[in-house]
C-alpha cells in the first residue's frame, strides 16, 4: 500500500536539570573516563521532582505548535510511545488530549520500549494511509529517571529524560516508504520492569521497583539482528543503504552504534544520534536526534532517514522517511 502520510512538524525538548559524569560518581562507584569509554555519553537531563512524562510530553508539542505554526486543533489521534507513563492507566496520551482540549482526538499509549517511536510512526501512518485519521501527534517521551535503579551501576549511567513529538498528516505524496517490525519475546527477560511481584511466572525477579537490563544479552541481540533488519527496511523500498542520507538509530550507547554501522557497512559519519548529552532517552531517543539534525542544519528536505529503533520486547522496528 502507498503511503499517504507524511511527517509536517516536529518539536521536542529536555529537561533543565543537568547531570555529568562526574555527577554520578557521587552516587556509585564510577567514573567519567569509565562512562564515557564504555558509552559514549557525558551527560544526560533529569526531569523535576513533579515534572512527569505527560508533562514533557506536552512541552514537546508547544515546541512543535511555536516552531513551525501548525493549528493542532484538528488532530484526531495522539500516540504517545513511552516505558515510563506518569499512571498505570489514564494513558498519557488520555492525559494530553484533556490539558491540550482536543476533544475530538482518541488517545492511547504504546509501549514498544526504544523501539517505541518507530512502532508508533508505523501506526500513524497505517492510520492515515487508510484514511481512518487526518491528523495524527506522536509522542516518544520518558522520565526514565524515576524508574532508574541508582545502586546499580551499570544501568543507572545510561538513563536520561525527554521528549520528541511529530505531527504526521494526509498527503497523497507520502513521505512513508517502508517499514519492518518485529519482535522476540523469547528473550525478553533480558530487559524489564514490574511493580506487580517479586516473582513473575515461577522466576524470581532482581528487582520489582526499577528497570533491570541484562546489558550484554541486550547488546549482542543488537548487533546481530539491527543490521539485518537495516537491510530489509531499505530492500523493501528497493533502496540500498548506500541511498540512505541519515541513519538515525536508538541512542543507546555510542559503541553499540558503532559495532552496529561497521557490521551493516554503514558510515557512522552518517548516523545521528542523541546520547552524547542526552543519556539513552529510551523512545525519545530518536526524535531528539531527528530534531538535532533539522536545528543544525544537517537533514535537509528530500533526505532519505533510517529510523530504527530496539530494545525491550525484545522488539525492533525500522521506518525508511523521505524528510520534507
Amino acid at each position: 500500500m502507498i503511503s499517504k502520510a507524511r511527517i509536517t512538524a516536529i518539536g521536542s525538548y529536555v529537561p533543565d536539570l543537568i547531570v555529568t559524569n562526574s555527577d554520578l560518581e557521587k552516587m556509585v562507584d564510577t567514573n567519567d573516563e569509565w562512562i564515557l569509554r564504555r558509552t559514549g555519553i557525558k551527560e544526560r537531563r533529569f526531569a523535576a521532582e513533579t515534572e512527569y512524562t505527560s508533562d514533557v510530553s506536552i512541552k514537546a508539542i508547544e515546541n512543535l505548535v511555536e516552531r513551525y505554526q501548525k493549528d493542532i486543533s484538528d488532530v484526531d489521534m495522539i500516540i504517545v510511545c513511552t516505558l515510563s507513563p506518569d499512571y498505570q492507566t489514564p494513558s498519557v496520551a488520555s492525559y494530553i488530549q484533556g490539558r491540550l482540549g482536543l476533544k475530538q482526538a482518541g488517545a492511547i499509549d504504546i509501549n514498544a520500549a526504544c523501539a517505541g517511536f518507530t512502532y508508533g510512526l508505523h501506526l500513524a501512518n497505517g492510520l492515515i494511509t487508510a484514511e481512518l485519521h487526518k491528523k495524527i501527534l506522536v509522542v516518544g517521551a520518558e522520565t526514565l529517571s524515576k524508574i532508574t535503579d541508582f545502586t546499580d551501576r551499570t544501568t543507572c549511567i545510561l538513563f536520561g529524560d525527554g521528549a520528541g513529538a511529530v505531527l504526521v498528516e494526509y498527503d497523497d505524496k507520502g513521505s512513508f516508504l517502508s517499514s519492518h517490525v518485529v519482535s522476540e519475546g523469547e528473550k525478553a527477560r533480558s530487559l524489564y520492569g514490574t511493580y506487580l511481584s517479586d516473582k513473575m511466572f515461577g522466576t524470581e525477579l532482581q528487582n520489582k521497583q526499577q528497570l533491570v537490563q541484562n546489558g550484554r544479552e541486550v547488546y549482542k541481540w543488537a548487533v546481530t539482528t539491527v543490521p539485518n533488519g537495516m537491510k530489509t527496511v531499505v530492500e523493501k523500498a528497493n533502496f540500498s543503504l548506500q541511498d540512505v542520507d541519515w541513519f538515525i538509530p536508538h541512542s543507546a550507547n555510542l559503541r553499540m552504534i558503532e559495532s552496529i554501522c561497521e557490521k551493516s557497512h554503514f558510515c557512522i559519519e552518517k548516523t545521528l544520534t542523541s546520547l552524547v548529552h542526552f543519556g539513552n532517552t529510551s523512545a525519545a531517543s530518536i526524535p531528539l536526534a531527528l530534531d538535532n539534525g533539522i536545528k543544525d542544519g544537517r537533514v535537509k528536505e528530500g533526505d532519505h532517514l533510517l529510523l530504527y529503533g530496539f530494545g525491550g520486547g525484545l522488539s525492533q522496528s525500522g521506518q525508511l522517511v523521505r524528510w520534507g
